[in-house]
């Protein structure tokens, strides 16, 4: 089902259920258990494991309800050139009318274009205090995530729906 870019805010918040970030969205498109967001990076410019992420990068981000992560997809501000993916390890994401949120769960995947990819922030995760089940599906969505990227799908995971 397309939509007709409808607004949208994400909520990241912390394992306590407070925001610890949001920003403005618009819906590109919308599935039965996912949708694709179109924002714009909204912090200073900062050089990040080698990929340089930029005020106003545009970011296509597929959220999930039924996954435990979400995957962002990094296209640079002045030419559209394909920076990478980010891929979060979250709760499965509560879509509402207006919001997205999820909780992080500290756990990142960074791939870069060439498929190569990092583990980001594990020690953050080991210092969560997760339920075991919990814990479990994070470390069961991070496998998902590298099986993705080792597949070379992270590009048809995004646009997956939109030909």
């Amino acid at each position: 089902m397309h939509t007709n870019s409808q607004k949208i805010v994400v909520r990241k918040l912390n394992t306590q259920r407070q925001v610890s970030w949001r920003y403005d969205g618009r819906i590109l498109n919308k599935e039965a258990n996912s949708v694709l967001i179109e924002a714009f990076f909204n912090r200073p410019d900062l050089l990040f494991h080698g990929v340089l992420l930029r005020e106003n990068d545009r970011f296509l981000e597929r959220y999930y309800t039924d996954r435990w992560y979400n995957i962002f997809e990094i296209h640079d501000r002045d030419d559209d050139r394909l920076k990478g993916w980010y891929c979060n390890v979250t709760t499965p994401a509560e879509i509402s009318p207006g919001y997205i949120s999820y909780v992080d769960l500290a756990l990142d995947l960074l791939v870069y274009p060439d498929g190569g990819h990092l583990i980001l922030d594990q020690d953050e995760f080991q210092e969560l205090e997760l339920e075991p089940h919990q814990q479990a599906q994070a470390l069961q969505a991070l496998e998902a995530l590298q099986e993705i990227a080792r597949a070379g799908q992270m590009w048809h995971t995004i646009h997956q729906h939109l030909q």
